[in-house]
């Protein structure tokens, strides 16, 4: 098996065919997708001294004025993410789309010499991540994934703190869940009205099968199959990040799901209510749950050790020693995403990998496509040795 360090080696050289900012040089981006992901890294990247944004895209004009706007920048706007890629002054871009459009754009990003901060999960598809790894050690670009737990401090920190001292013991269980995320129960706007000037509904189609304009699959995306990987690539991702990065995961040995549409049958495809269950060669077995079907909105990730017990998400840590008696250890979370886009940016600069490289991202999306897969075919789904590392050289 090739390894991820060899792998990785010579994509990020100083011969890296386009250019590379220097330290005190601003570093000029453009951000495709400006629904609230983008609009919310449009807004903090117009923050930075360092970064300028040049450059919006959406299919839907409306969205991309308005975080122009709200960001208060003066950028390019444009509906054709090929007129912002195209762009020779163009350094790096933030693609925050539909995961059907996730490798698409990506790849032609990377093809026109632009680095890329791509949204999660990293691909739509099993048969996906293959060609983005290529085309990364072929172009010899910079992509991060946006699976910002990877480089949040407060997980940073509980990793060496809990787990690479070894504290926590053998970790054989890690039980995550993330419950009533109301993205996935999105409707269109009271005031909407279709435009199709505005809205470029064939372009938002891409290569999903042609259908009339519907409001609801457009704004409500991440219910349908088409576009989306559901809760798993939506959700599961994140969870399951904080386990591989943790336990130095990659590949499940095998797959099982259940769930269904129980509550929402009228707008949806994707299941409303899932648990994926994955099991690894270390002896660990990941779980995730999710539900629409809750008025409690939850999230964690709980790590079973034979040293203790280890809650951690976004909110903070918390960790019970094994010991009888023994105090409970407790930190507050503090933000991810400032870090997570300032370790791309110094990657940008640095030519080295980031947190989130593409290998790492690719079997982190593996499980979320396996989880869907399994739920799909009611069936355990088992690793292929095609889908390993090994193969993406």
């Amino acid at each position: 098996m090739v390894s991820r360090r060899v792998f990785l080696a010579g994509t990020l050289t100083a011969a890296s065919a386009a250019r590379v900012r220097g330290a005190n040089d601003r570093i000029r981006m453009g951000v495709i997708g400006t629904g609230g992901r983008g609009a919310y890294h449009t807004a903090n990247l117009a923050k930075r001294a360092d970064v300028e944004v040049v450059s919006v895209c959406d299919v839907y004009s409306v969205r991309s004025q308005a975080a122009c706007e709200q960001a208060g920048v003066r950028a390019e706007a444009v509906q054709d993410y090929r007129r912002l890629i195209e762009r020779k002054d163009i350094d790096a871009v933030v693609i925050a789309v539909p995961d059907h459009w996730h490798t698409p754009i990506l790849l032609d990003a990377l093809a026109a010499g632009k680095d890329a901060f791509l949204e999660k999960p990293m691909t739509f598809a099993i048969d996906e991540g293959h060609a983005i790894a290529r085309a990364v050690r072929e172009t010899r670009r910079v992509v991060q994934i946006g699976t910002q737990q990877k480089s949040g401090p407060h997980f940073i920190e509980a990793k060496q703190r809990f787990i690479d001292s070894g504290q926590i013991g053998k970790v054989s269980l890690v039980r995550t869940w993330w419950i009533a995320n109301r993205g996935y129960l999105r409707r269109p706007p009271a005031a909407f009205c279709y435009n199709s000037q505005e809205l470029d509904w064939n372009r938002f189609l891409g290569s999903a099968p042609r259908r009339p304009f519907e409001a609801q699959r457009y704004f409500g995306w991440y219910a349908y199959r088409d576009y989306s990987t559901g809760q798993p690539g939506g959700l599961l991702v994140h969870t399951a990040d904080v386990a591989h990065f943790f336990l130095n995961l990659s590949a499940p040995l095998a797959v099982v799901a259940s769930g269904g549409i129980f509550e929402f049958p009228d707008d949806r495809e994707t299941p409303d209510t899932i648990s994926i269950l994955a099991e690894y060669p270390q002896r660990v077995v990941v779980t995730f749950d999710a539900t629409q079907s809750s008025v409690r909105d939850a999230v964690d990730c709980e790590f079973h050790g034979s040293g203790g017990v280890l809650n951690i998400f976004r909110y903070g840590y918390t960790f019970r020693p094994a010991e009888k008696g023994a105090p409970l250890i407790e930190a507050k979370g503090q933000p991810c995403d400032p870090a997570h886009m300032q370790n791309f940016l110094e990657a940008m600069r640095s030519r080295r990998q980031p947190n989130a490289d593409v290998v790492y991202s690719h079997y982190l999306a593996m499980v979320c496509h396996m989880g869907n897969r399994a739920y799909e075919t009611k069936s355990r789904v088992v690793w292929q040795p095609e889908w390993d590392e090994a193969a993406l050289a």
